[in-house]
């Protein structure tokens, strides 16, 4: 499992003083960042050889709002491997480890525009960090 955390800041929430929904995409995008760092992939290299990993499906469901100031934590786990994609499903605590998001999102590798078998090295080290 991978993990990280993050302090909500004060222009991510909305009028009612909870992280505007639409913001919670951009924690989970940031943790799978964190994650490639972390797995010591280098994204952008993949991006200039012509590829990239999408986001084919995102299912996000809002359990609890999360409020100014708090410490989130996100963890990530790989719960399905494909050739070309991976499901990963991604929670978003509070403190107290309140149950914030839940989310599984289907992530598809690409070469060129067009789904690609994910490299060999990039399994391996997802399966290695990510193992539940």
């Amino acid at each position: 499992m991978h993990a990280m955390t993050l302090r909500v800041r004060g222009y991510e929430c909305d009028a009612y003083g909870h992280v505007n929904n639409a913001v919670y995409l951009n924690y989970l995008e940031a943790a799978r960042d964190h994650l490639l760092e972390d797995c010591g992939l280098d994204y952008a290299a993949f991006i200039s050889a012509g590829g990239g990993i999408w986001v084919a499906e995102a299912n996000v469901r809002f359990l609890s709002p999360a409020l100014h100031g708090e410490v989130l934590s996100i963890r990530t786990v790989q719960v399905e491997s494909g050739a070309a994609s991976a499901v990963l499903k991604q929670t978003i605590s509070g403190p107290d480890e309140r149950a914030i998001v839940e989310a599984h999102m289907k992530l598809v590798w690409v070469a060129k525009g067009r789904p690609a078998r994910i490299p060999t090295e990039w399994k391996a080290k997802f399966a290695e960090s990510l193992a539940p």
